[in-house]
């Protein structure tokens, strides 16, 4: 799919001068800011004697201190529900902000990405207004415990623009070159090494930030869309003039996570990784989908020992939050949060704190009894024109629901089911065990419970059923399946299905566990 941000990066930068902001135009003089560097070196404390003190000397931070924050940072993407990208900042709402800094840090997090437009701020020359306001919102993290990453260059294209470009950084952020509270710059959001202008301009940025903020770790982060291809060519684009880590965004398939991590951080080595953005829509997918979905990049990434995961984003937007572009467009932009915009959790808090806290992720999720309402769980129906599985309070084994299929069909290509696939990473080698209860009523055809794996390109390399449920009226039967996924498996479904079947079957209380 087209990656959910980078579909604007193409707009010239003029688009956005259309905005109206409340400043004077970029071209008018503006006075330099005045606010000094957060970050002392030294500090005088008093005793009660007045002749004595003691001089207590701050540390300031390195190269290595702020990689190594990034590397374990707890990470959120972040806009307000009702300004979404720049009107974040040109409809500034601080306590609004703070309220959602808030529920951030209730879940766990305790590093904010903040990502910067040349052309909100002023270009060439930035307004001090602005400038203003990034430092109160690093102001209203830091009294949450959390520091701040700066993603630059936004919703912008000048590349031949090299002595402004280094100017603006200069005087927006040489207040941060020693802030303990700023950890990284990235230097443009999903970064296309395919642009020749792009690559040249930052061949010549990397180089002066390093001269300029030598202790400040940089970065460019990769579309969802290009993936590991695409960071191998920033990586190769930039091999004259390295950067410090690489910024992966996830918007693939969760089900093989784990494979597609581990190719990553292959692929940026010897440099460290992180996951920039990850986040799945709930327009298109149910809240229980976007749950599993997170859940699973979270569990591949501790399996592969990344140790920051940066869900996209915290809140869903309101018609009207995102800017007129080619984002406000795309309907389901609207709908990644972590929250509705009436500012209630959606499934996917939960995992996402149990993620940040490394606590184990909520039993509920996988909805083992189906009792979760419409839209909260991860199963959803396969092949249904052959047959829908749907929810049901005809029959239940525990709890109120249980899952059925009646009158169903079946082809060379299977039968119809209800399916989902397991939260811990799948690799080739590891034993599984699924069972589920099952009862009908004059069924006919096969009724089991089946497991399915795949390579990393989706190949089926070979699955395995239970015994049928008896066929006619039965009670409650258990029904087993055991085996072990093929060499070369990253993903694996669970398929409680039904074919052939002129009667009606029910399945509740399903388990899925690997060793």
């Amino acid at each position: 799919m087209i990656s959910p941000r980078r579909c604007a990066a193409v707009l010239a930068s003029s688009l956005f001068l259309g905005i109206a902001l409340p400043h004077p135009p970029a071209t008018a003089a503006a006075p330099e800011t005045t606010k000094t560097p957060t970050a002392t070196v030294k500090s005088v404390m008093k005793t009660s004697s007045p002749v004595q003190a003691t001089v207590k000397t701050e540390t300031l931070p390195t190269l290595a201190s702020r990689l190594a924050a990034v590397k374990t940072a707890k990470s959120l993407n972040y806009y307000p529900s009702a300004g979404g990208w720049s009107k974040m900042w040109t409809d500034w709402n601080p306590a609004r902000i703070d309220a959602d800094l808030a529920k951030a840090d209730a879940l766990g997090a305790d590093n904010l990405r903040v990502i910067i437009f040349p052309n909100t701020f002023g270009w060439p020359k930035p307004w001090n207004g602005y400038q203003d306001r990034l430092a109160a919102l690093v102001d209203m993290a830091a009294a949450r415990g959390m520091t701040v990453k700066f993603t630059l260059f936004d919703w912008w294209n000048g590349y031949g623009e090299v002595a402004n470009s280094i100017s603006w950084v200069n005087t927006v952020l040489t207040r941060y070159k020693d802030d303990k509270r700023v950890i990284a710059f990235e230097l443009q959001n999903e970064f296309n090494a395919g642009d020749t202008a792009a690559v040249a301009w930052a061949r010549k940025m990397v180089p002066a930030m390093r001269s300029s903020f030598p202790t400040m770790p940089l970065t460019f982060s990769v579309d969802g869309t290009s993936g590991v291809p695409g960071m191998a060519k920033i990586k190769s684009a930039l091999a004259s003039t390295p950067i410090d880590y690489f910024d992966f965004h996830f918007y693939g398939n969760s089900e093989r996570a784990l494979a597609v991590i581990k190719n990553a951080q292959a692929t940026a080595a010897p440099f460290p990784m992180v996951i920039g953005e990850v986040g799945l829509n709930t327009l298109q997918n149910t809240e229980g989908e976007q749950a599993a979905f997170l859940a699973r990049v979270f569990e591949a990434a501790k399996a592969a020992g990344v140790q920051s995961v940066a869900p996209w984003t915290l809140n869903d937007f309101t018609q009207g939050a995102i800017p007129s572009s080619a984002v406000s467009r795309i309907p389901a932009q609207y709908s990644y949060g972590l929250y509705r915009v009436d500012g209630s959790a959606k499934p996917a808090a939960a995992a996402v704190k149990a993620g940040w806290t490394n606590t184990a992720m909520p039993a509920s999720l996988m909805d083992p009894s189906f009792e979760l309402t419409a839209g909260q769980s991860p199963w959803r129906a396969f092949m249904p024109e052959l047959g829908l599985a749907v929810k049901t309070q005809s029959a239940a084994r525990t709890g109120k629901w249980s899952i059925s299929l009646t009158n169903t069909g079946k082809t060379s290509a299977g039968s119809p089911s209800y399916r989902v696939s397991p939260i811990v990473p799948v690799r080739g080698g590891q034993k599984w065990h699924g069972e589920v209860w099952a009862r009908g009523n004059a069924a006919t055809g096969t009724t089991q419970i089946a497991l399915s794996w795949f390579d990393m390109n989706d190949k089926w390399l070979g699955g395995t059923s239970s015994t049928w449920l008896p066929v006619g009226t039965t009670g409650w039967t258990r029904l087993v399946v055991d085996g072990v996924a093929p060499a070369g498996s990253t993903s694996m479904q669970v398929h409680l299905k039904s074919g052939d079947n002129k009667g009606t079957v029910w399945f509740d209380d399903a388990v899925i566990s690997a060793s």
